[in-house]
């Protein structure tokens, strides 16, 4: 069947799903007939965007809304997809905590808190969601980053959860895989998109031009389908920058150092 197709009927569920690119996922998933269930913190937006899901021809739409901070609302979310929609097919991680563009400032609370948020809830969905997901032959999709295989600047606290998800999901992988569990793991390897929290903290200090969230978020969207195991967006943009990295990584950090332009870094501009 082709891609759109595979989506119809199944039950999905879209975290960090109230701006940017899990919005957009949420849109997708709606026209291609899915049931969605989405989640984040501001349940103003979650409304308006399962009023926006409905009448783009979702199956069905609900929200839930939480702080990921929680472990025991991230848990919370796999029960009530359970409950709302019966099961679960697809599982889309896509949510962050707020962070700073800018130097590390020394703050290791604020490291903890976002390996909570970005990373440890992750696992703790994950955990809640395997056995509905083995149930339904079902996918993971991880968004991550490009922070979350190089070393740029200004994004140390992010950079180290991205980096976490990398190793914690790509391990999981192989013992899926090594005990014949059908449950894909797609990990997403994004470059610089046009979300408003990534254009408002880096938009004067990053000289590349960004990426659109619309079609940033079919990709996510086509490579769980696919049940892909990495998927690089955009391609070139991505991909070039980690083979440079593994045969002459020097020159890919004085590369990256390039591409910023310094002296526009915001004084505690948060992402």
């Amino acid at each position: 069947p082709c891609f759109p197709e595979m989506l119809k009927g199944k039950r999905v569920i879209v975290t960090g799903a109230s701006t940017g690119i899990g919005e957009q996922m949420a849109y997708h998933l709606a026209r291609m007939g899915a049931h969605v269930l989405v989640t984040a913190r501001t349940e103003a937006k979650l409304q308006k965007i399962i009023t926006r899901c409905l009448e783009l021809g979702a199956a069905s739409a609900q929200y839930v809304s939480g702080s990921m901070e929680d472990k025991a609302f991230a848990e919370h979310v796999v029960k009530e997809a359970e409950v709302v929609l019966g099961g679960l097919d697809m599982l889309i991680l896509n949510h962050v905590g707020n962070s700073y563009f800018n130097y590390f400032d020394g703050d290791v609370g604020h490291v903890q808190k976002l390996l909570k948020i970005n990373f440890l809830s992750y696992v703790a969905m994950t955990v809640s969601a395997l056995p509905r997901l083995k149930d339904s032959v079902g996918s993971i999709v991880v968004v991550s980053s490009m922070a979350g295989k190089v070393g740029f600047p200004f994004t140390a606290p992010y950079s180290a959860t991205k980096f976490a998800l990398d190793g914690f999901f790509s391990s999981l992988r192989q013992e899926l895989i090594i005990q014949k569990v059908d449950v894909s793991i797609t990990l997403c390897i994004l470059g610089f998109i046009d979300t408003e929290s990534a254009m408002k903290a880096a938009s004067d200090v990053v000289l590349v031009s960004p990426a659109p969230k619309e079609e940033c978020a079919l990709e996510i969207i086509k490579a769980g389908a696919l049940r892909q195991r990495e998927i690089y967006y955009k391609y070139a943009a991505t991909k070039i920058p980690l083979l440079i990295r593994d045969w002459a990584p020097e020159l890919l950090d004085y590369l990256i150092r390039r591409s910023y332009n310094v002296e526009n870094l915001k004084k505690n501009s948060s992402v």
